[in-house]
């Protein structure tokens, strides 16, 4: 299912500038929340200042004939939150959330998302991935992407470049020219 992408939710604005995988006591987590929880758990960490990522997309479907958008989580019951263990508590007596996973690589889970935002800030149409294959390690030479590494795989004749959230096996992906990508060894 292909997505056109809106908006993405982050508390603070400048939670990716620069602050890496532990700032001040504060570690990512993912949290995994109860059935279509990760809105409402969004509005509670704002009220709270919680600091905390939540990448959303609109996705575009037809009901009764007519057209309706409606925004969704790109990764559905997953909110990354970046916090104390003061701030983690209260996140979870929001009782929203089913449980936290603690995050052993946190550079490598906030590389991961500082990445994924990037793709959802170009308004490109993405595909949730939900398990990675395994294939070419790329790096996108130059455009819009470059910079960006992932996984190269073919589909349907197109290649498309796979951006995970390693911690998660989880990733979206888009659909590049392949003369735009080096590998990497």
């Amino acid at each position: 299912m292909s997505y056109v992408i809106s908006a993405t939710t982050v508390f603070p604005d400048d939670l990716f500038d620069g602050c890496g995988a532990q700032v001040g006591g504060r570690e990512w987590w993912v949290a995994y929340t109860k059935v279509r929880q990760e809105k409402r758990l969004a509005e509670d960490l704002v009220q709270r200042e919680i600091p905390f990522y939540l990448p959303l997309v609109e996705r575009r479907h037809v009901y009764r004939g007519r057209r309706l958008r409606s925004q969704e989580p790109l990764f559905g019951s997953y909110v990354f939150l970046f916090t104390d263990a003061r701030e983690r508590a209260q996140s979870l007596a929001t009782n929203r959330i089913a449980h936290t996973l603690p995050v052993p690589d946190g550079q490598q889970l906030y590389d991961d998302l500082v990445q994924i935002r990037r793709l959802i800030e170009a308004e490109v149409p993405l595909t949730v991935e939900a398990r990675l294959q395994p294939g070419q390690r790329v790096r996108v030479r130059h455009g819009c992407f470059a910079g960006i590494e992932g996984i190269v795989e073919s589909r349907c004749r197109r290649t498309r470049l796979t951006v995970a959230i390693t911690f998660l096996q989880r990733g979206i992906s888009v659909e590049i020219d392949d003369v735009m990508l080096d590998p990497i060894s």
